[in-house]
């Protein structure tokens, strides 16, 4: 069975186990459960593995000033997966994180939201730091960090196992990017640095790419 917390989950039919929740779809011999929104999912009779692919919110971005720096990148949200979690009959509560908003001019974006299946919690993505020279204009740490809009501020962290830092920027001039699921944000250089990149997944059945993080800016 298959689960992604935006959300999905997804186990091979016919089955051991009968569950509600969620948008249902079949894939082959699998059957996927899709959670957009908070809900439940209740498995209803019988008990097995099922596989799961939980996302939290991604951070928003940082606002631009005028005659300042582009606003940081932002983190994207935390990326947990796994094909062996062990359910029997019981209703498992699924959290669905929002976004972070993005910053207005001169301010910090906002931190995305955790999303939650049964025991495991992906951390919502680091905010990216405003375009704004001076203390506190820093990128957030997350599921992935988001980024300083200069060299003065510290990149954002990624959490262990769900997401990577943010890059670095060089100068006053261009935002490094926010951490992606599978790689670090760019540096910034020239430009404003790329997000980092996404991790594929066919737990939906065809391959998709998710979780990249957010690009920085450059005055």
């Amino acid at each position: 069975m298959g689960f992604l917390v935006n959300s999905f989950i997804e186990f091979p039919q016919p089955s051991f186990i009968e569950a509600t929740g969620g948008t249902i779809a079949t894939d082959g011999d699998y059957k996927v459960h899709t959670f957009t929104s908070n809900g439940d999912f209740e498995v209803t009779s019988g008990s097995g593995d099922v596989e799961y692919l939980i996302i939290a919110g991604g951070g928003g971005g940082g606002g631009s000033l005028s005659n300042q720096v582009g606003g940081g990148g932002a983190g994207a949200g935390g990326y947990l997966t796994n094909n062996d979690m062990g359910l029997t009959v019981d209703t498992y509560p699924v959290v669905v994180g929002a976004a972070g908003a993005g910053g207005s001019a001169g301010n910090n974006g906002v931190s995305g939201s955790n999303s939650s299946f049964n025991s495991l919690t992906a951390i919502g993505g680091g905010n990216g730091g405003a375009g704004n020279q001076g203390a506190g204009y820093v990128g957030g740490d997350g599921g992935s960090g988001g980024a300083s809009p200069t060299y003065q501020g510290s990149a954002g962290s990624g959490t262990a196992g769900q997401g990577n830092d943010s890059g670095t920027s060089a100068s006053n001039n261009a935002s490094a990017g926010g951490g992606g699921s599978s790689a670090v944000g760019g540096d910034s250089a020239t430009h404003g640095g790329d997000g980092g990149a996404g991790t594929a997944s066919s737990i939906t059945g065809s391959s998709i790419t998710r979780a990249g993080g957010g690009g920085g800016g450059r005055w």
